[in-house]
């Protein structure tokens, strides 16, 4: 199913009378955005642009999953090991501590190491799937993704991670 921004209620950030949605918690180090019950996964949304991460965030709250968002590599392993989420949808372009490695301590981390982690990033190259692969992640979804795709993904994830 497809989800449009008209149905979800998201305007542009050109309109002059729409401000992004409140997070708890700092912008600079992540934070939830407000949303209905959830019956769904746990979903750790990490990317540095905000304005996907809060339209992805606000989507998967939409589909009834509870979701967290960091907007760095720092806060997401900090978040994730707070949340314990099920699926951590990742950027591996990120700055400071990039996703790869983010992914790596992920995977690690005995709390954190059972969670599906897909890569969903512009890094479109063969050596970045091998490197993503590599690192623990076990799907690579190119943006600009299908938002009905990653949808599938995280509601079909399995109960055992793929890799």
């Amino acid at each position: 199913m497809q989800y449009s921004a008209p149905m979800l209620g998201l305007v542009p950030y050109a309109a002059s009378d729409w401000k992004p949605p409140q997070a708890k918690g700092s912008p600079a180090t992540g934070g939830s955005l407000p949303g209905r019950a959830t019956f769904g996964r746990r979903v750790l949304v990490v990317e540095d642009n905000l304005d996907a991460v809060h339209s992805l965030a606000r989507l998967l709250k939409h589909d009834g999953h509870e979701v967290e968002f960091a907007i760095n590599g720092y806060a997401a392993l900090r978040i994730a090991r707070l949340f314990r989420p099920d699926v951590v949808l990742l950027d591996l372009g990120l700055p400071g501590l990039d996703g790869f490695e983010v992914c790596r301590q992920i995977k690690a981390e005995p709390g954190l190491a059972r969670a599906r982690v897909i890569a969903v990033t512009a890094y479109a190259g063969d050596e970045h799937r091998v490197r993503a692969r590599a690192a623990g992640c076990e799907m690579h979804i190119v943006k600009p993704y299908d938002t009905g795709f990653v949808l599938a993904v995280v509601n079909h994830a399995p109960d055992e991670p793929i890799v």
